[in-house]
């Protein structure tokens, strides 16, 4: 099992504790136990080759997995044909200058329906990939692989089934599942560990139990009206769902393997620390079973799990802790 966990874009401390630039990003997130970082051209490409390869270089030093996400204003839907174009562009600039960063995946907005009819709109924007995809090829950027997003808003393209089903277009799409999104769309519907194991079901039966552990998820809390997504929340603040601790055990019975992301608004690297924690207590409940508050205070470090399982376990939870660098 192996999971990539860090922030989307940089934390409000990161620049509170004096970094200046996206290339500190990734030391920065190695001593704080992360080893994924999603850079945003969410609202404009305007990162040059020399900050790509500045980056790389630290992100490859330090052990962290660099993906992007393109441009916020990508619409593969659109009725005008110049517009579509423009848009395939910009996923194909956003895919170049992933390979720049040594990154493999493109995290795409994949449009709004503006009208259209549904399942029109849908075979416009499955041919929209399927041409990105063929530009990728030409350019040699055969590695990247391009992640349409579940969304937040009934308007736009990206219900868990159209995302599955787009991914189905190509086995280069993976889906970029936002639990947060889901959320808000479903009027908050991701309640119980009950609820994140039929969004995975789903993924599994539509794309297959491989293809779907290695997606890529977003998470954070989430504030949302009945029209679904309003802002992103920290886990520090109340009364804001899902719950990434009913995610967790999931991800870690079906030993999946995702980039996982956190998009919480300003803390997301504060919060993408706090995830990686409850899957290291996930993993540890799954190999011995939970311990009684009282018997994990001030337990000593080289002990945890013996108590039921032994050294075999001690091994295991070891192994596991070292493939998240911390």
């Amino acid at each position: 099992m192996e999971f990539r966990i860090g922030p989307a874009g940089n934390s409000d401390s990161f620049y509170e504790e004096g970094m200046k630039s996206s290339v500190q990003a990734p030391g920065w997130l190695r001593d704080r136990g992360l080893n994924a970082y999603e850079y945003s051209l969410g609202h404009g490409i305007s990162l040059t080759e020399k900050t790509a390869l500045a980056i790389r270089e630290q992100a490859e030093a330090c052990g962290v997995q660099v993906s992007v996400h393109a441009p916020y204003y990508v619409n593969l839907t659109s009725p005008d044909p110049e517009k579509r174009e423009a848009s395939c562009e910009y996923i194909v600039r956003s895919a170049e200058r992933a390979k720049w960063l040594g990154g493999s995946r493109v995290v795409v907005h994949a449009g709004a329906y503006q009208k259209q009819d549904r399942e029109l709109a849908l075979r416009a924007c499955r041919e929209g990939l399927l041409a990105c995809c063929r530009r990728l090829d030409a350019m040699g950027l055969t590695g990247i692989r391009l992640c349409p997003e579940t969304m937040g808003r009934p308007g736009q393209i990206g219900g868990l089934a159209e995302t599955l089903a787009l991914c189905l277009a190509d086995e280069r799409l993976l889906p970029c599942v936002d639990f947060a999104h889901l959320h808000a769309l479903s009027g908050g519907g991701l309640k119980t560990r009950a609820d994140f194991a039929r969004v995975l079901d789903e993924a599994e039966n539509t794309l297959g139990l491989e293809r779907a552990r290695q997606m890529h998820i977003h998470f954070s809390a989430i504030e949302f009206t009945d029209k679904g997504e309003k802002r992103h929340r920290t886990f520090s603040e109340e009364g804001f769902g899902p719950a990434f601790s009913d995610l967790a055990p999931e991800l870690v019975q079906r030993n999946y393997r995702p980039v996982i992301i956190c998009e919480c608004n300003g803390t997301q690297a504060e919060d993408a620390a706090r995830m990686r924690d409850m899957l290291l207590e996930a993993e540890r409940a799954a190999l011995c079973g939970p311990l009684p508050a009282e018997r994990t205070e001030n337990r000593p470090e080289n002990t945890k799990c013996t108590e039921k399982s032994g050294k075999n376990v001690l091994n295991r939870e070891n192994n596991f802790a070292k493939r998240l660098n911390i």
